[in-house]
This record gives C-alpha cells, sequence and structure tokens, in this order.
C-alpha cells in the first residue's frame, strides 16, 4: 500500500501533477545556477582558482546569490502555496535574472528584470494575505518590499554595501514569518502582533540607515537584535534539538543560524556601518551564510519535497555538511576576521564552499537512492 501511494502521483500524467511538478523544476534550475555561479564567485573573492573567471561575477555575487538564488527558491515555495499560475511569474522572473547576472547580458538588462521580479514577488504576497489575513503572510510580504527595494536601488546604481541592510530584511524577515507559521501554537496567541511589530521596527532602521547612517545602523543593530532574541526565545527549535533524526537536525540548524544572526546584530550596533574591510565581511557572512544558508540547509528536507514533488528522506550525512559550514565559518569568521590570519580567513572561505557543495551532493544521493529504492 506504502508504495502503491508514493508511485501513484508520477502515474498520473494525464492528471497534470506531472507537468506541474516538472514546471517546478525548471524553474528551480536557475536557482542551481545561481547557487553555483555565485560560489563560483567567493572563490574569485577570496583570490583562489574558479571553474569560471570573469570580472563579473564577484561584482554581482552578493545580489545573484541572496536575489537569484534565495529569492528563486522563497518565490517558488510561495507560488506552490498559491496554487495559481500567475504565482509562478516571481520565481520565473528571478530565476531569469540570475541567468542573465551570470551571461553576458547588458547588466541594466538583468537588474530591470530582478525589479521585476522582485515586484511579482510583492504582488504575490497579495492574494495570500487575503486568503489568510495573517499575520506570518505580512511579516514576509514586508521582507518582499526590502527585497523590491534593493532591486530597485541596485538598478538605480547604488552600491551593494548600501543596499546590505535592505537584503539582509529580506531573508530575516521572510524566515521570521515562516517559522511563525510553522510554529504558531507554540509561540502564543500574541505571536503575530508582536512579530509584526518587531518586523516593523527593522524596517525603520532599514530606512533610517539609507538616510541617515550614523543614527540607523545602531537602531538597525537595535531592531535584529530585539528581533532574533525573540524568535530564539520562542521558537520551538529550543526543544526539538534535544530530539533525534530530522528534528534535532532542523532545529540544530535553526539556533545556529539565530547566533549567527546575534553576531551581526552585535556589530552593527557596536560598530556602525561598515561598507569594507573585516567587519564588513563579518557582517555579510554571518547573516547569509551562517544564518540564511544554514536555515537553506534546516528546511531542504521539508521545503523542497512539498515544491518539487519528489521525497528528500533524512539522512545523517546530511549533518556532516552543516557542521562543516558552521566551523568553517568560525575559523573565517573569528580567526579570519577577528583576529587578522588571511590564510585562515582564505582556508575559512573556501571550506565554506566546500560544505555547500557537499550539502548539494548529499540531497542529490538522497533523492537518487531513494528514487531507485522506489
Amino acid at each position: 500500500m506504502t508504495g502503491t501511494a508514493t508511485l501513484a502521483p508520477d502515474r498520473l500524467s494525464t492528471s497534470g501533477r506531472t507537468p506541474r511538478r516538472t514546471l517546478r523544476v525548471v524553474l528551480v534550475l536557475p536557482a542551481g545556477v545561481a547557487l553555483l555561479a555565485g560560489l563560483d564567485a567567493a572563490l574569485l573573492l577570496l583570490d583562489l582558482p574558479a571553474p569560471l573567471s570573469t570580472a563579473r561575477l564577484p561584482e554581482v555575487h552578493g545580489v545573484l546569490l541572496v536575489l537569484g538564488f534565495v529569492g528563486t527558491l522563497v518565490s517558488l515555495e510561495r507560488a506552490v502555496a498559491l496554487g495559481r499560475p500567475l504565482g509562478f511569474a516571481a520565481p520565473a522572473l528571478l530565476g531569469l535574472a540570475g541567468m542573465l547576472l551570470v551571461s553576458p547580458a547588458p547588466l541594466v538588462l538583468a537588474r530591470s528584470v530582478l525589479v521585476a521580479g522582485t515586484a511579482a514577488l510583492v504582488l504575490l504576497y497579495l492574494p495570500l494575505w487575503c486568503r489568510q489575513r495573517d499575520e506570518a503572510v505580512l511579516v514576509q510580504a514586508l521582507g518582499a518590499v526590502l527585497a523590491l527595494g534593493a532591486a530597485v536601488l541596485w538598478l538605480g546604481s547604488v552600491p551593494v554595501p548600501t543596499l546590505l541592510p535592505w537584503l539582509v530584511g529580506f531573508v530575516v524577515l521572510t524566515v521570521g514569518g515562516e517559522r511563525l507559521e510553522l510554529a504558531r501554537l507554540a509561540m502564543g496567541p500574541d505571536a503575530g502582533t508582536r512579530l509584526v511589530a518587531l518586523a516593523l521596527a527593522f524596517v525603520a532602521g532599514v530606512l533610517l540607515a539609507l538616510l541617515r547612517p550614523g543614527a540607523g545602523y545602531p537602531l538597525l543593530g537595535a531592531a535584529l537584535l530585539a528581533l532574533v532574541a525573540w524568535l530564539v526565545v520562542h521558537d520551538v527549535a529550543r526543544r526539538t534539538v534535544t530530539t533525534t533524526g530530522l528534528p534535532r537536525y532542523m532545529a540544530g540548524c535553526m539556533l545556529a543560524g539565530y547566533g549567527w544572526l546575534l553576531v551581526a546584530a552585535g556589530a552593527w550596533l557596536v560598530a556602525g556601518r561598515a561598507a569594507d574591510g573585516a567587519a564588513y565581511d563579518l557582517v555579510v557572512h554571518a547573516v547569509f551564510l551562517g544564518f540564511t544558508l544554514s536555515m537553506v540547509l534546516a528546511h531542504a528536507p521539508v521545503i523542497l519535497p512539498a515544491v518539487l514533488g519528489r521525497p528528500l528522506p533524512y539522512t545523517p550525512a546530511l549533518v556532516v555538511p552543516a557542521v562543516l559550514l558552521h566551523a568553517s565559518l568560525a575559523l573565517r569568521l573569528w580567526v579570519g576576521d577577528g583576529l587578522g590570519h588571511e590564510v585562515a580567513w582564505r582556508i575559512g572561505g573556501l571550506l565554506n564552499v566546500v560544505a555547500l557543495l557537499a550539502f548539494v551532493a548529499v540531497v542529490l544521493w538522497s533523492v537518487l537512492r531513494r528514487g531507485r529504492s522506489s
């Protein structure tokens, strides 16, 4: 009975399920290209050999990974949740923007498509909000608005370091809204209202950081500190980390991600704005490697099957790239940036790339092994 139930959707080609799943796979492929190109750019920025060597990849590295990779995955998951064909415009446009960023196409074209993709993501949340009137959706929509703001500012040639709070807000509010969505009962009846208030405080910090950096960045750090502290206290991960298997793996990744987010919040609160150097490297990679990609690792066994319609069985092998990611990040940011050891910084960065490639390899192996066994 189990085998029949598992195989049934694959056999219903006339029902439309297989074409829809094929469409989702096609839409997720540009995200994979964006990830691999972003890792290639990371090697170039570390002054290490890379498969591709172009002057453009390091220039688009950050935006490519945040909006091209994470943005495509987030919008695809939201489009699947909406269940309407028009919703897939957002992941299609963001995926196309990522492909254009790594191609020889004019950069202004890629940036313009990125604006269209983030605008489509904002619009995607409107029917979701009308369907649920849920604070979790509102918080995620605020994150999408910050993504749109970042894309518009980048189209206007605003430097990427200035866009950093907007990009941070996109991933943090998206994840915060999703955690509320998944664990509302454990967070209490007032959780939604409090998270919305914290999200609005963070958005205010983002705007002030753009207009008055001297006052804005400490406020931004304080707002981020309050937001992540609230998430740590209320997230069920604090309890599930004591269990076993997949729940423990997910909880460990999430709690480690929150820890790195606290590091970034503290840096903004104490040091203020940093447009380059060790402080900038610390904030960028604490947020986007330590927090964002740790959350991707945590939720992949749940989100990928829902999006692609293919099971991703949990395997203890998933723990290896997760541990390597956080250990190498500590080497890079603590010993490299904090203590000023360039070799440690470069080795840590290289191991960051190895960790993410190892995660991709484990996921592919797990999916293919399940496909053969079924």
